[in-house]
């Protein structure tokens, strides 16, 4: 049966650096009406936090596949612009 490995954060590991991790994940850019924005998909199994979406207020419980998306174009830089990241329902960022 074969064996599945899975990374295991060791002391030193950046694993706490949101920056880091999301920059080197998987993302899109959109530009809508209201500037350009960094759109990076969440699967299921990598959600693991309960998160509460700005476009209809409801809960994405653990294990709902969602977006996080932030600006590209902030002026504040790249680190505000991560920490003001937001999850949304996949659903809610595209009708928003």
């Amino acid at each position: 049966m074969p064996r599945h490995h899975r990374h295991r954060p060791r002391p030193g590991d950046d694993e706490g650096n949101g920056l880091e991790r999301l920059m080197a994940g998987w993302k899109r850019t959109e530009d809508h009406r209201d500037g350009s924005w960094f759109v990076q998909p969440v699967s299921g199994s990598s959600a693991q936090k309960t998160y509460v979406c700005p476009g209809c207020g409801q809960s994405i419980p653990p294990g709902t596949a969602h977006v996080v998306t932030w600006r590209a174009d902030g002026l504040l830089g790249d680190q505000a612009d991560i920490a003001a990241r937001r999850h949304w329902h996949s659903h809610c960022w595209r009708i928003r």
